[in-house]
């Protein structure tokens, strides 16, 4: 069994204090919120020292007695050991075979409710992963959780996950407690018609205690938080993601503001929550809208690729985006001058994404095509997602294991790390060519889905479950290598249409132009923009002026 290598999520360093990262966001849909009823959820995992690779469990059955090693996803640390299950299923990445996923975003919380007993071996990844490994729906997959925390005790700090399957998805907010045992956690399930999602802060606030169908939580619950402190309320007034942790400004605006970008993609009345996120106004964000129009597959491929634009956050507008607008900021994330602490914006995408996945569980589908991982490596912004059903069971070569320290052009991650860190220079010059390749594969794969939906099916009918897994890792050793075929040949392209700081024009087919007699044409300078020129000279004054 390989080792599932985890998205290091870096937790808080302390309540109300800026961090220096903050990784990873889960985006929602429902089934009534898609334009094709599928469950949708994304996940991206930031870290600066995270490889970018595809995991795979195999199913397995598992003798009486046997036991089950727990390692710390971030570390690589043994925790401990718990008794195994008779049989684990399938498991691709964060997707099992019955179209279950999960992902995460870590917000660390209350320091003091620390794991201190020195006995809790369940931490934020291995309950991922052993949930996908034992559940068949979302609802299973929060009792293993809940239950194996209660159990063993819990090694993370405050953690929210967004657990899917093909029918229903659910939000998880779980922190552990101290020198108590087990966890205070509350789980609250998305209208099927709504969007949500989740960014390094809680979001689970006022709920119906009543509604035992679509709201559940740890016993005790508030009990707990009055007993630490941390509430002195009602119980119909309780709000977890209150308790537990403290929305600073600087917090919202790197974090809630992710997810607020997405909001107001798909409901307008979103808009009005930017107050929240800028910290000017304390009127909390919903944890979920209804959105005024279907989400589409694409668009939240698209949403993974989110730079504020068309929001007051816009990484392309200010200063700090360079003479080519470029969306990024290199860490640390605040500074100071003059004594005044300033914060860098933190968009979903981000230069530190080691992978990320847009998932489909469909109630429509048999499991075994039902469900598939739209996963990509690197930034997501530049990144293509390559479809992956759930029942894979050989991972492609180009997503492999590697390391961060180990470059290699046979490596899919490598390959659009290449692309992205060179557009990282000159953004709005390269990403149009960028967005073209990016925009031909994800198109070809997305367009072509139905046809070879249809074929799956029939293989499974008329081939059985063997044939058809057969076909899914063929497929999905097709498109890897011609996603990351594609990108090394861009990154060649790339390098030699602006080197030098130049940029090579192009004829009507694309290719480099030449003259006459077979030469290259004579390049273009495309300089810097306006904006940047007048900050040299109200920087500098007459140093650079012509007399």
């Amino acid at each position: 069994m390989k080792i599932r290598i985890a998205a290091v999520a870096v937790a808080l360093l302390a309540t109300g204090a800026t961090t220096e990262a903050l990784g990873c966001t889960n985006l929602i849909a429902g089934k009534g919120a898609t334009a094709d009823g599928s469950v949708m959820i994304t996940y991206s995992a930031d870290s600066h020292n995270l490889y970018g690779m595809l995991s795979h469990t195999p199913a397995a059955d598992h003798p009486k007695g046997a036991m089950r090693k727990v390692v710390e996803w971030d570390t690589g640390k043994p925790l401990g050991e718990i008794p195994q299950v008779a049989h684990t299923y399938n498991v691709v990445g964060n997707m099992n075979e019955h179209q279950v996923v999960i992902g995460e975003t870590t917000w660390g919380g209350h320091e003091e409710l620390a794991d201190t007993t020195g006995g809790s071996i369940i931490d934020y990844g291995s309950l991922i992963q052993i949930a996908l490994e034992r559940s068949k729906t979302a609802r299973e997959a929060i009792d293993v959780m809940t239950s194996l925390v209660d159990e063993f005790g819990y090694a993370s700090e405050g953690e929210s996950f967004s657990i899917a399957d093909k029918n229903e998805v659910w939000v998880l907010e779980m922190i552990g407690k101290g020198a108590e045992k087990g966890a205070a956690w509350i789980a609250v399930r998305i209208p099927d018609n709504a969007i949500s999602g989740h960014a390094n802060e809680p979001r689970i606030r006022k709920v119906d205690w009543n509604d035992t169908e679509n709201v559940r939580y740890s016993p005790g619950l508030v009990d707990f938080a009055r007993k630490r402190g941390y509430y002195t309320g009602s119980d119909e007034d309780f709000s977890f993601a209150d308790a537990f942790y403290d929305h600073t400004m600087d917090n919202r605006r790197a974090c809630d503001a992710r997810v607020w970008s997405y909001f107001r993609r798909f409901n307008d009345g979103a808009d009005s929550y930017y107050s929240w996120c800028a910290g000017e106004s304390d009127e909390p964000m919903p944890l979920y809208f209804v959105p005024d129009r279907k989400v589409s597959l694409a668009e939240m491929q698209l949403s993974m690729r989110d730079h504020f634009e068309g929001t007051p956050f816009n990484m392309t507008d200010d200063i700090g985006s360079g003479p080519n607008r470029v969306p990024y900021r290199w860490r640390p994330m605040a500074w100071e001058v003059d004594g005044k602490k300033y914060l860098h914006e933190r968009a979903i995408a981000t230069q530190q994404t080691g992978w990320s996945f847009v998932s489909q569980s469909r109630d429509f589908l048999p499991d075994e095509i039902g469900g598939v991982l739209w996963f990509g490596t690197d930034d997501t912004n530049t990144t293509v997602y390559m479809p992956f059903y759930c029942v894979l069971t050989e991972v492609p070569a180009q997503l492999g294991e590697g390391d961060i320290a180990t470059f290699s052009m046979d490596s899919n991650f490598w390959m659009n790390n290449w692309v992205a860190n060179q557009a990282y220079n000159r953004y709005d010059l390269m990403i149009p060519d960028i967005r073209k390749v990016q925009e031909g594969l994800e198109g070809e794969f997305i367009s072509g889905r139905p046809e070879r939906e249809a074929y799956l099916q029939e293989v499974l009918a008329k081939k059985g479950r063997k044939a058809l897994i057969a076909e899914v890792n063929a497929e999905g050793a097709a498109v890897a290598k011609k996603a990351t075929d594609s990108y090394r040949d861009l990154a060649q392209f790339l390098l030699v249409r602006f080197m030098d700081g130049n940029m090579k024009n192009l004829d009507e087919n694309g290719e480099f132009k030449r003259n006459d007699y077979g030469l290259p044409a004579y390049p273009s300078f495309p300089g810097y923009d306006s904006r940047y020129l007048e900050n040299i000279v109200k920087e500098t004054g007459d140093h650079f002026l012509i007399k």
